[in-house]
């Protein structure tokens, strides 16, 4: 068992179009727990940002925050000021 089971893999940022990208390798796929074509979050963390698997539950609940907000957007408002 090793005591730092942590990957430490260096990824090449590559033009994509208009756009930037990373390629994850198969090995970093398999211990983000995540297939081509999910989901994949960027977690702000004290160390920088880490990819995360995305968390179902969590964008459906910032649905419903998102239409409360939309739809008390006034009192909301008023609570911010």
């Amino acid at each position: 068992m090793r005591y730092n089971a942590r990957m430490n893999v260096t990824l090449k940022i590559t033009k994509i179009g208009n756009s930037a990208g990373v390629i994850f390798p198969r090995d970093v796929l398999a211990h983000l727990g995540v297939a081509v074509g999910e989901t994949v979050s960027v977690v702000t963390t004290p160390r920088g940002i880490e990819p995360a698997a995305a968390d179902g539950d969590f964008e459906a609940q910032m649905a419903v925050a998102r239409e409360v907000m939309a739809r008390r957007k006034r009192a909301l408002g008023e609570l911010a000021k």
